[in-house]
């Protein structure tokens, strides 16, 4: 298929149900394949864009695999609406990546993809577009921008998405701040983790910060997209995979918000179902908690995919890196608890992401540095933490070292993981 240089390579289509756009047995599976890695974007603006991204994280497989003559691989990449906003680097730019033009406001590709992706909200993006430029010195007009930014993330009324918000159990009375935290506090949070701190607690400074609460709003709405797809889509899809094709292997591997869809299709994978062999998560943009039984916070609490790790065949690796500011700075902010400024804080374990430091408070999950994952390999099953900061290192602000991910090393690390070479002890 255009715009990827690996074959056998097939294309996965949902929308935002998680409904199939298409054949989904369009797949390159058959008697030669022995195994197939899928792979799910976080950001997309376009399916050019998802396919140079696949075509950028695949591209070190082929010689990887020269050495295992009995593998024979196919790729298939997960194509479903999610968005990138244009002032970001595009994902695996790396080293090379360079901040893209500054713009306070929203530009017209910003405001047309915005309005794409959530359709019949033209006139909402028209107006949070006016409001980023104008910069009215009121609290009602931040009261304005909130509202209208929330608005427009709204899971659709009658909708699949609305189920799907959420990886830790939350009280009632403890919404999450991107949501409804006062908006003029937010903004003036984001402000100051952008490098802009409001010296009189005033509006002025605080719309440098707004952009990043409409980028952090449109993100949870992907959050909850991601895992309505994933659940729904693609858990149930790999099932009847396993039915028609038993001997293939599937190796599933997301980025981002990517990450989250494949981890939320094991929620959807039927019982009997155990072709799944090894799960890789890059730069996950959910809850390091997700996979726990017992939150530390909450013993008799469980996160949203609480020992489903237990269904895959294989190791579940949470590749992270410190260098991730969207996760490690944006994502907690945003995540914890509204009203409750000593939830709004980076050093509060609740809200921090696995891309930030791995899944946390699951029993015996090593943690491993790249290079002893890649050089004494990883474990048979259950979570493992892999530290990928040794590459996943670079990127301008906003998002740092978020979309750094296009690196033989990680390759490398999802192929480990599926026992397709180089497996190292354990296999």
């Amino acid at each position: 298929m255009a715009g990827t240089d690996v074959r056998p390579y097939g294309e996965i289509c949902f929308d935002a149900d998680g409904d199939p756009g298409g054949d989904p047995y369009g797949l390159p599976a058959g008697p030669q394949i022995t195994d197939l890695v899928v792979f799910a974007h976080g950001w997309n603006n376009s399916t050019t864009t998802a396919r140079r991204l696949h075509a950028s994280f695949f591209a070190p497989f082929p010689k990887l695999l020269a050495a295992s003559p009995g593998v024979r691989v196919g790729y298939a990449g997960v194509m479903w609406p999610s968005m990138r906003f244009p002032d970001e680097p595009f994902p695996g730019a790396g080293r090379a990546a360079e901040a893209p033009a500054a713009c306070r406001g929203l530009d017209k590709t910003t405001r047309d993809l915005l309005s794409c992706l959530f359709p019949g909200h033209g006139a909402t993006v028209d107006r949070l577009a006016w409001l980023l430029d104008e910069r009215p010195e009121s609290r009602a007009a931040f009261a304005e921008f909130g509202m209208l930014a929330r608005q427009l993330a709204a899971a659709p009324p009658g909708g699949l998405e609305a189920a799907f918000a959420e990886d830790l159990p939350r009280d009632e009375q403890s919404p999450p701040a991107v949501l409804y935290e006062d908006t003029l506090t937010l903004c003036g949070r984001l402000a100051a983790a952008l490098g802009h701190p409001a010296q009189d607690g005033g509006p002025r400074a605080a719309w440098q910060g707004a952009k990043e609460l409409l980028r952090q709003t449109t993100y949870y709405a992907m959050k909850r997209r991601a895992g309505a797809v994933g659940e729904l889509g693609l858990g149930p899809l790999l099932g009847r995979l396993s039915r028609s094709a038993p001997a293939l292997r599937v190796h599933l591997v997301g980025h981002s918000h990517g990450a989250r869809l494949v981890a939320f299709a094991l929620r959807g994978l039927p019982e009997g179902a155990h072709n799944v062999k090894s799960v890789t998560l890059l730069q996950a943009a959910f809850s390091h908690y997700a996979f726990a039984t017992g939150l530390p916070h909450a013993p008799h609490r469980c996160g949203a995919l609480g020992a489903l790790q237990d269904r895959v065949d294989g190791p579940v690796v949470a590749c992270h890196s410190r260098y991730d500011t969207a996760l490690g700075v944006f994502y907690p902010l945003a995540s914890s608890l509204a009203g409750d400024p000593d939830a709004a804080t980076v050093a509060d374990l609740r809200w921090r992401a696995m891309g930030h430091d791995g899944i946390q408070a699951v029993a015996d999950t090593p943690r491993l540095t790249l290079d002893e994952a890649l050089r004494t390999g990883l474990p048979a099953a259950g979570c493992v933490n892999v530290d990928a900061s040794a590459v996943v290192r670079h990127g301008p602000p906003p998002t740092g070292a978020h979309g750094d991910i296009c690196h033989e090393e990680l390759a490398r690390v999802v192929l480990a993981a599926g026992r397709l070479c180089g497996a190292g002890p354990g296999s």
